[in-house]
């Protein structure tokens, strides 16, 4: 099926994962680029990944098991950014890390993480995915990434105001390459989490899309969790699938799994979304449908 898209933009995979894979420039501190692809405002999740990748290389014994990250000032894609690593805990098993993002002397994000050492089963269980059509008949819809194909269930555009649906987004999204470093397959698969929320939330509320976001809406990812079940591997298809628990007092909630083609859980995540209307009486700029 075939959907629409974004314009195409000179991103691509192999460049995002060396916008993720900042360098050390002295002491617990490390230097990166961005990418905001046809904006100039950086995706949060993309600071949550370069994260990843600092605190992976302070605590190369450990993995990144979770981390949490909370977006406080918008990040400029024309600046470099620096991110400091101030390690909280350096155990037998367990480890700890808070990275601090920011550009020049301002602080954008802090990003706080739990890393562990491999270890075997105790036990094991493991949700599986939702009944969702497989990705052949989903609808294509363009990114501006090449190497990035992505693919929704049940929409053609989640960005439509007018097209209404249940709180909940399916995602079929396919990398070319995939990473075999561990970091970067873990920074790529939190990258994707923070893209399709706001979208989620707004679906059930005619008039309202992201298609209106800096127009009459102001919308901003806040927050997000990302936990990472091993062994983070795959081949093929990811399916991202997102659910609107809760929005009101303009802020949102959305929870979210991805898993593998072949239905393993590779990660859960959740995010907080700003949803706002600009002016000093929010109510003034939506349209009353989008009130009930």
């Amino acid at each position: 099926m075939t959907g629409v898209g974004r314009p195409v933009t000179g991103s691509s995979v192999e460049g995002m994962l060396e916008v993720f894979d900042v360098r050390a420039d002295g002491p617990h501190h490390y230097v990166g680029t961005s990418d905001g692809g046809a904006r100039r405002v950086v995706d949060g999740s993309q600071l949550m990944a370069q994260a990843v990748v600092a605190a992976s290389k302070e605590l190369p014994e450990y993995r990144v098991r979770s981390a949490h990250a909370v977006f406080t000032r918008a990040v400029d894609d024309e600046r470099s950014l620096w991110l400091d690593v101030d390690v909280t805990h350096r155990g037998r098993t367990f480890g700890g890390a808070v990275v601090t993002v920011g550009q020049a002397d301002r602080r954008c994000a802090s990003v706080n993480l739990l890393l562990d050492t491999p270890t075997g089963d105790v036990i094991r269980h493991a949700a599986g995915p939702p009944p969702v059509d497989p990705p052949a008949e989903a609808f294509r819809y363009d990114m501006p990434m090449d190497g990035r194909e992505l693919r929704l269930v049940g929409t053609g555009d989640p960005n439509d105001p007018d097209e209404v649906g249940p709180p909940v987004l399916a995602a079929w999204l396919r990398y070319r390459p995939v990473p075999t470093r561990d970091d970067l397959a873990r920074a790529l698969l939190a990258h994707f989490t923070g893209h399709l929320s706001i979208s989620t939330t707004m679906r059930p509320h005619r008039g309202v899309g992201t298609a209106l976001a800096h127009e009459g809406i102001s919308t901003a990812v806040m927050s997000l969790t990302v936990t990472f079940h091993d062994p983070v591997t795959w081949d093929g298809w990811l399916l991202y699938h997102h659910e609107s628990t809760q929005v009101g007092g303009g802020m949102s909630y959305v929870r979210g799994q991805v898993f593998s083609e072949a239905g393993a859980l590779l990660a859960s995540f959740g995010q907080e979304g700003m949803i706002r209307a600009f002016g000093d009486d929010p109510a003034v700029r939506l349209p009353a449908e989008a009130r009930l």
